[in-house]
């Protein structure tokens, strides 16, 4: 036949179609082809063409495969599912199958066909109405057809059976309610010998658990032992061709058997206990050579570690785990290490013997597995493998791909933050993986670093002396740089002068040049990072402090950056040029060491940092002021909200808006060394006129308002806000307005005590002690006397001071403050006042407590303390 000339008839065989439509060129004439066969069939259709009715419906399904619209032939479907031959059932079954789903109305029509055809005499007939009901069922039909499929569940045929079961777990899953209508059909099918249907009774049990809770006790009463018989049988079984894959009598039914006990034996000890030995046989038996019997030891172990197991079956299972590790196939090691992650909130000991593979796994070519067992080495550690452990993956970071450095970096330093008891050993560790991988180093690893060094007095030269050797043999890492720089800039005479040296050192010749050269060298390799430069900047304006034979040098070196053309560099360089050249009279004071930077502090703002802002628990009797926040006592805790500071009455700083604070990366930097890195475009306009930029970058306070400050001695309450009168701008040298030196107070005088608050309830009473050698900083010990007959409970006293002072308290001698003046508790708590000599202390404090368990707070400021604080 010429197919490209003779128009198609409803006698076009299937084949000479399908041949027409592969022969089309192009998808036009495909198109062609289709439209005159689908008229063809329609014609035949309105024909009534009993002859060629399943030919035609296998060309629409064919069509249908294709993508082109079939719904004209969907009621020649219903009329071939309702012939009596199973030819045409078969055709019109598998028609219904393709061209319609269960949310076709039309599907209605089809459930009395698929009623007689479940009642049929004939098994094949039952078994296409059964496959049918099984892809298409909907909720209605399933309620309808559900008794049929039941009984069919206890037919002699096997094939009949297994096909009810897989219908049945349609039915189920479409209504759950219907559950306990199979329950005793499913568990009197477990005893079949038929792998067939004992895979799909099986699985039908298992929807059943899911299904329903009366299910799942039922099934757990009249199951297990006959799912242990058959796993017995499998496992011991002789070679059975018919079931065999790789040497295993059917695997299959292995994993379909062990995911039931699984969820039976889940949170049932009786039923756990009962399959302990059964699963211990498989786990001991099945070969691990090859694919299948891995399937089943993985089955075997995942079921071991969800049921209530011995442990000793848990060690075991664990155990093939570790095998697996060592396993060459790819996929099994990564499902080793998924189990193992799950294992270690059921026996972390038993996991901890496998330590030496799975590091060996963080070394894999594969990156998939790498990351994997990167996260259980970072659950396997504890304090007493941190060092052995921390050791391995430092050791691995200096030959790792440069794609997984930045996760092995961040794990690393996660590890060594955690379990950091050691000061020495963590620097030790920080200073490797600045090293090795500095520029992968997050901002906030680094910064908490110099924060800790700043803290660890005794420690200091050994960590200055450690970064410049490293700085020498590892420039390029800018992480390191930054904290090398800034060590540098603060404790070069340590590094000079060999100053705190440690045993485990060993002296190193560094002459004053030589540290100069390293700052300037960083200074020239990082002209493009304004942090670094920056950085670098105020470390040679120290050293020039510092060494002062060095300051020529330095002085050329900063004054190269005068034409900078980021507006940040060049203003440094042109102040830090005029404090070297004019202002020797102050330059040392000026350049002092960094006072200690508070630890507690940083960690309360890189916690906040992470976390959205906390709401304040309100009182019961009295509101507590808004971006207060309810602490522990002896914690101070800065307010959230972006308003200016109340207690800063002295300052003429301008308020930072909450976007400032919000999203700036460098918050903490430009609080640590003072260098703000944002865009003068964005940065809402030029600066106020009152606002003293050298001063608040070098720490040293403002200049003075010439209008005179505002009177401290009335309490602030929340909402007020002290206006400062503006200055008159000069053009002059800021630094011409401070005098060369302030006199201060003796470090022996004495301070008499103050009444620092005194309300109905409570008197508060200060004393004072200064630091031999340190007038900036003073220790206060409060005393707290209750002047009610009722003694108040759960007393917490809190403080607040200016950004210029620092303040770190100490917890209360007790959270009880006894009635009438019976006993006192006490407090300490040391302030460094970083403008000492220029700017009196104030302190905003606030009290809470409770009265016959009434929550109740009070507040107020401090303005008289005794001159010279």
């Amino acid at each position: 036949m010429d197919l490209s000339i003779n128009p198609f008839s409803s006698g076009t065989r299937l084949r000479d179609m399908i041949r027409a439509i592969r022969a089309s060129k192009t998808a036009s004439e495909e198109r062609a082809v289709v439209r005159r066969e689908c008229a063809a069939i329609r014609a035949a259709i309105s024909e009534g063409d009993q002859d060629y009715r399943h030919r035609n419906m296998a060309k629409l399904m064919f069509i249908h495969m294709l993508g082109y619209p079939t719904h004209f032939g969907q009621m020649e479907c219903l009329k071939l599912i309702a012939a009596a031959g199973f030819p045409e059932k078969r055709i019109g079954y598998l028609g219904l199958m393709l061209l319609l789903d269960e949310r076709q109305e039309v599907l209605m029509l089809v459930t009395n066909s698929l009623k007689q055809d479940l009642n049929h005499s004939n098994q094949f007939i039952v078994g296409l109405a059964l496959c049918a009901l099984g892809n298409i069922c909907s909720a209605e039909m399933a309620r309808d057809l559900a008794p049929e499929v039941e009984r069919l569940l206890l037919s002699r045929d096997p094939n009949t059976k297994k096909k009810a079961a897989l219908c049945s777990i349609r039915i189920v899953r479409k209504v759950p309610d219907l559950a306990e209508n199979f329950m005793g059909s499913a568990a009197e099918n477990i005893k079949e010998k038929h792998h067939g249907v004992l895979i799909s009774v099986v699985q039908l049990c298992t929807e059943l658990c899911k299904a329903s809770k009366e299910a799942l006790e039922y099934l757990r009463k009249h199951c297990v032992e006959g799912l242990v018989r058959i796993l017995r049988d499998v496992t011991n079984s002789s070679y059975a061709p018919e079931y065999d894959i790789a040497g295993i009598t059917d695997p299959f039914l292995h994993i379909r058997v062990l995911r039931l006990m699984r969820t039976l034996g889940q949170g049932d000890a009786d039923c756990s206990e009962y399959v302990n030995d059964i699963l211990a046989q498989v786990a001991t038996k099945t070969e691990s050579n090859k694919n299948a019997g891995n399937a089943i030891l993985y089955e075997c172990v995942e079921t071991i570690m969800s049921i209530e197991a011995t442990s000793g079956l848990r060690v075991l299972a664990i155990n093939i785990l570790g095998r697996f590790l060592s396993n060459r196939d790819n996929n099994i090691r990564y499902v080793a290490l998924n189990m193992l992650m799950r294992a270690m909130a059921v026996d972390t000991q038993a996991v901890q013997r496998h330590r030496a593979t799975i590091l060996e796994c963080v070394k894999d070519a594969d990156v998939s597995i790498r990351k994997r067992a990167l996260e259980l080495v970072y659950l396997l550690i504890n304090d007493t493998n941190v060092k052995p452990l921390t050791k391995e993956l430092v050791d691995y970071l200096e030959v790792s791909d440069e794609d997984f450095k930045e996760d092995l970096t961040a794990k690393i330093c996660s590890i060594v933050e955690k379990f950091s008891e050691d000061k020495l050993w963590y620097l030790d560790q920080m200073f490797k993986v600045l090293s090795l991988a500095g520029n992968f180093v997050k901002d906030d690893v680094w910064h908490a670093l110099i924060v800790l060094i700043s803290n660890a007095s005794e420690l200091q030269g050994y960590s200055v002396r450690s970064l410049y050797k490293a700085l020498q043999a590892y420039g390029a890492q800018e992480s390191l740089v930054r904290v090398a720089v800034w060590c540098i800039g603060e404790y070069g005479e340590m590094v000079v002068n060999n100053i705190n040296m440690l045993d485990v050192e060993e002296p190193v010749t560094v002459t004053e040049s030589d540290a100069v050269d390293a700052v300037e060298l960083a200074l020239k390799r990082y002209s493009v990072d304004v942090t670094t430069r920056a950085m670098c900047l105020v470390a040679l304006l120290k050293l020039s402090s510092r060494f002062p034979p060095t300051s020529e040098r330095i002085q050329e070196i900063v004054v190269q950056n005068k034409g900078n053309t980021v507006l940040e560099l060049q203003q440094r360089s042109i102040e830090f040029n005029s404090i070297i050249q004019r202002h020797q009279s102050i330059k040392s004071s000026l350049l002092e060491r960094m006072p200690v930077l508070d630890e507690a502090s940083y960690l309360m703002k890189r916690a906040a940092s992470s976390q959205a802002t906390v709401s304040l628990t309100k009182s019961a009797t009295t509101a507590t002021p808004a971006g207060s926040l309810k602490i522990p006592n002896g914690v101070v805790k800065p307010p959230a909200a972006p308003l200016p500071d109340l207690l800063d009455l002295n300052s003429d700083d301008v308020p930072v808006t909450t976007s400032a604070t919000t999203t700036a990366p460098d918050n903490f930097l430009q609080d640590l060394l003072g260098i703000d890195l944002t865009n003068s475009s964005t940065a809402g306009g030029a600066p106020s006129a009152t606002t003293d930029i050298l001063m608040d970058l070098l720490s040293i306070g403002s200049f003075p308002v010439q209008n005179g400050p505002p009177t401290t001695s009335n309490f602030i309450t929340p909402g007020q806000v002290t206006k400062h009168a503006p200055a008159t701008p000069q053009v002059m040298d800021l630094l011409d307005g401070l005098p060369s030196s302030t006199p201060l107070p003796d470090e022996n005088t004495a301070y008499p005590s103050i009444t620092a608050f005194q309300s109905a309830t409570l008197k508060i009473t200060f004393s004072f002690k200064k630091q031999p050698g340190k007038p900036q900083e003073t220790t206060m010990h409060v005393s707290f006397t209750n002047l009610t007959s009722v003694a108040l409970t759960d007393f917490m006293f809190q403080a607040a001071v200016p950004k210029f002072i620092q303040l770190r308290l100490d917890p209360a001698s007790s959270s009880i403050l006894p009635a009438s003046g019976n006993g006192s508790v006490t407090q300490s708590l040391s302030v460094t006042n970083n403008q000492h000599g220029q700017k009196p202390l104030a302190m905003r404090i606030r009290i809470s407590y409770k009265v016959n368990g009434e929550d109740r707070l009070e507040q107020g400021q401090i303005s008289n303390f005794p001159a010279g604080l």
